[in-house]
């Protein structure tokens, strides 16, 4: 439009002059009919010229004023009409999926334009009020997804209110260049199990823990810009135990950088390990209504997080490529493997520390690794290596070590429609070393050093648009020992099959089966046990994408 005013602006005197300048010559030929026209004088010539020289000065003022507004936007960072900047993508969690920083040095995204590999946590509508976020997503209710590292293309948006309005703008906090959006999800499930202490079946904190109605997880996420230099994350999470009282925890809070150079990210705050590929999502994202055996046993039934920082570099390679390295407390129930006290001061029943921090080596060290290639352009994987190494609990000088390798397979055909029909194929495995020492006052004598590994693998069918169906084998094998009856070091596997329907992409409604086989050990007896799920879920608000 303004464009079009200038245009006019510089149109307009041209056309005048010529106007002017043709009058006169036209009154100075003799007209048939009258025989006294006057020609021009110098003076209306004068006048004339000063008129147009003024109009011209006016014009380019206009362009100068022009010049200038579009050097403040492009300085505030701010794009479309509504003066609101662009939704922040969150950081990779391991700075992959998705890094926040500016384009200019932003890590390549994952090569893939699959919208369909995770469910949704964006918000459900626009809103009738100037500002206010909806989804990010187009209302054609593609496949539930939360990931922006493997979307390549920008969704579609619709206006809610004029051309200055998408679903795509955040809630503004103030003006200008800050800005936050605030989201609610709910996961709730109803259970029924053969056994009666599901509680000691299911191994995350957030899977069904009980028979009948469980509320394991209603998540209140928050995210924003800090300033030029920072983006902040939040995500606090309610839950109801057995006995219907409520438990609140920092899940994550956090802050990381925008604008390194170089393809650098730095984190720092509370924060899920990048360890593997479900350690750093949260639950509403998963495939599954529980978290596989090996996840729960080895990093523990919260995931490995903790306060600490992390970095991750994005290589200059031809295809995707990460290098993430980070550090934690480590302490704590979170800290599972590493510096917990245990139950009650007991762990592999033995009595534990809870000492401070000596040193370096009393944290947990969490390096990371991970590629990306497309077979075609319906295929693409991606390969992780990752490790965790810190101390324990159980004994003064006590090491962990745990390792893992994972692998992620994607299939996508050339005629999706919202990102279906898919294949997804993803497998973890990880192997632990645990030095179990003698215990805070050697009570218990003997010092062990368990070998323990474990493996989870699952193939996700999206066969209809909303509609996907997965089986999923996990096998957890823990070195037997002669000393302790701690349930959590018996060897067991699972199998899993559930259907999933996306109504739309705020919500969804997911049936599971689960049988679990748990081993004979020298002081266990073996158990077979049934478990069927029944799990929904909503979103409120705009929730900021999670990793992929």
């Amino acid at each position: 439009m303004k464009k079009i005013i200038l245009f006019a602006l510089a149109v307009l005197p041209v056309a005048a002059v010529s106007a002017q300048e043709a009058a006169p010559a036209a009154s100075s030929s003799p007209a048939p009919t009258v025989s006294n026209a006057t020609p021009a004088t110098a003076a209306d010539m004068e006048a004339l010229r000063e008129q147009v020289q003024s109009l011209t000065e006016t014009v380019k003022a206009l362009q100068q004023q022009v010049k200038d507004q579009q050097a403040a936007l492009e300085k505030a960072n701010l794009t479309g009409e509504s003066g609101l900047p662009q939704n922040p993508e969150p950081s990779p969690i391991a700075g992959a999926e998705e890094s926040p920083a500016p384009a200019g040095n932003a890590p390549p995204r994952f090569p893939t334009e699959d919208t369909s590999v995770v469910s949704s946590t964006t918000a459900p509508a626009a809103s009738s009020v100037p500002g206010v976020s909806a989804s990010p997503f187009p209302a054609s209710g593609g496949f539930p997804t939360t990931d922006t590292s493997v979307i390549t293309s920008t969704p579609e948006t619709i206006s809610s209110t004029g051309a200055g309005a998408s679903l795509t703008q955040p809630i503004t906090i103030g003006g200008g260049r800050n800005y936050m959006n605030i989201s609610l999800d709910g996961l709730f499930a109803l259970a029924y199990s053969s056994a009666r202490d599901l509680d000691h079946i299911e191994v995350g904190d957030h899977d069904p823990q009980q028979r009948g109605f469980n509320a394991r997880n209603v998540e209140l996420a928050f995210d924003g810009a800090v300033d030029p230099y920072f983006e902040g994350f939040a995500n606090i999470v309610f839950k109801l135990d057995n006995d219907n009282q409520t438990e609140v925890e920092v899940e994550e809070a956090f802050m990381q950088t925008t604008s390194l150079p170089f393809n650098l990210q730095l984190k720092a705050g509370q924060f899920f390990a990048a360890f593997g590929r479900l350690n750093p999502t949260h639950p509403h994202t998963w495939d599954f209504a529980d978290t596989p055996l090996v996840n729960g046993l080895f990093l523990g039934p919260d995931g490995l997080r903790g306060v600490g920082a992390q970095g991750s570099w994005t290589l200059p390679l031809p295809w995707y490529s990460q290098l993430i390295f980070a550090s934690q407390n480590g302490r704590g129930s979170t800290g599972f493997s590493f510096r917990n006290p245990g139950d009650d001061g007991m762990f592999f029943d033995r009595i534990t520390t809870d000492r401070e921090v000596r040193g370096l080596q009393d944290f947990v060290w969490i390096p990371r690794f991970e590629n990306s290639f497309n077979l075609s352009d319906t295929q693409t994987v991606l390969a992780g290596a990752s490790g965790a190494f810190g101390s324990n609990e159980t004994g003064a000088n006590s090491r962990t070590q745990i390792y893992g390798a994972d692998l992620l397979y994607k299939w996508k055909s050339s005629h999706a429609e919202g990102g279906f029909p898919f294949v997804k194929w993803q497998t973890e495995f990880m192997y632990r070393r645990f030095q179990a020492g003698h215990g805070a006052d050697d009570s218990f004598p003997v010092a062990e050093t368990f070998h323990d590994w474990g493996l989870y693998s699952q193939v996700m069918w999206g066969f209809k648009k909303g509609w996907v169906a997965g089986i999923r084998g996990d096998y957890v094998h823990m070195q037997d020992s002669m000393f302790t009856d701690d349930l959590d070091r018996q060897s067991r596997w699972r199998l899993s099959a559930n259907l999933t329907w996306y109504p739309t992409e705020f919500s969804k409604i997911r049936l599971q089966y689960n049988q679990d086989f748990l081993e004979e050990n020298f002081f266990l007896s073996a158990r077979e046990v049934e478990s069927i799920f029944l799990q929904w879920e909503f979103i409120l608000g705009a929730h900021g994408a999670h990793k992929f």
